[in-house]
């Protein structure tokens, strides 16, 4: 007779699971509740269930001008960081120099350096050079994010080999046709991969923004859900119901890029 053996991993992945859903249960739960019933029932369902929430909400974070200048920032961001990146990654894969190691060595350092360490010489440089706006924006997220995207490509880039660039070469290709005819599509998961990362990254940022725009009507989604939290009353009611709207486009883009990003990491980090 052979003993069961019992395995504590499924009881761990439930666990697990059940915790990375409870910050969801707690938005989705108390955005239907009114500000007393927040904080008298915090963990159970509504009493007293009221879409209310949701129309203050999104007049209160002015949610189409918002929403608008936050797209513009994250897809603009995203696009240059995914193809600067994959260029980059692609001179340095493919080049044996001591430049290109020492150009890598440089790229995977820079992911060190946080946005905190050097905020305020970064704010002031660019506010001399009148870039605080959102094209200065985008920028910053370009320096900040292109680093990792270079780490992943390059990985990818491995496992294509070289003699894909020799034969089109001898096909008469160009550099730049053998990149984005050949390399850059065989690229795709890596390149949804740093996509999403990078998405969901630029849309929930606070910090940077709020340092760097400054004018009426230019803020985004997570500058104005500040505005829910003043010096003497914090409405978590429409904080909530604010931030359940903000993070949907950000939930259907990775449901729909999902299939993809477990091969990109795995193609970016392993080989």
């Amino acid at each position: 007779m052979f003993k069961k053996r019992f395995s504590l991993s499924p009881l761990v992945g439930i666990v697990l699971a059940l915790l990375w859903l409870m910050p969801f249960y707690l938005i989705i739960v108390n955005s239907f509740k009114s500000k007393t019933e927040i904080f008298s029932n915090t963990l159970g369902l509504p009493e007293n269930f009221t879409t209310e929430n949701y129309p203050e909400a999104y007049k209160e974070l002015d949610f189409g001008r918002s929403f608008l200048n936050t797209l513009v920032i994250t897809i603009i961001a995203v696009l240059l960081i995914s193809i600067i990146s994959a260029m980059a990654a692609y001179a340095i894969q493919r080049s044996e120099s001591k430049i290109s190691k020492i150009a890598y060595f440089v790229f995977v350092a820079a992911m060190l350096v946080t946005f905190q360490s050097v905020m305020i010489p970064l704010v002031s440089i660019y506010g001399k050079l009148g870039m605080l706006n959102r094209g200065g924006l985008i920028f910053m997220h370009l320096g900040f994010n292109v680093s990792m995207g270079v780490f992943m490509f390059v990985g990818a880039l491995k496992g294509i080999p070289k003699s894909l660039d020799e034969a089109a070469t001898i096909d008469g290709a160009s550099r730049w046709q053998i990149f984005f005819k050949i390399i850059y599509p065989m690229l795709k998961p890596t390149a949804v991969t740093v996509a999403l990362l990078n998405a969901i990254s630029i849309w929930n940022d606070y910090l940077l923004p709020s340092l760097v725009i400054n004018k009426p009507g230019m803020q985004t989604i997570p500058i104005k859900m500040f505005y829910f939290f003043g010096a003497y009353t914090k409405q978590w009611h429409l904080a909530l119901a604010g931030l359940l709207i903000a993070i949907i486009p950000v939930i259907i883009f990775y449901f729909f890029m999902q299939k993809h990003i477990i091969k990109g990491v795995a193609d970016g980090a392993v080989k």
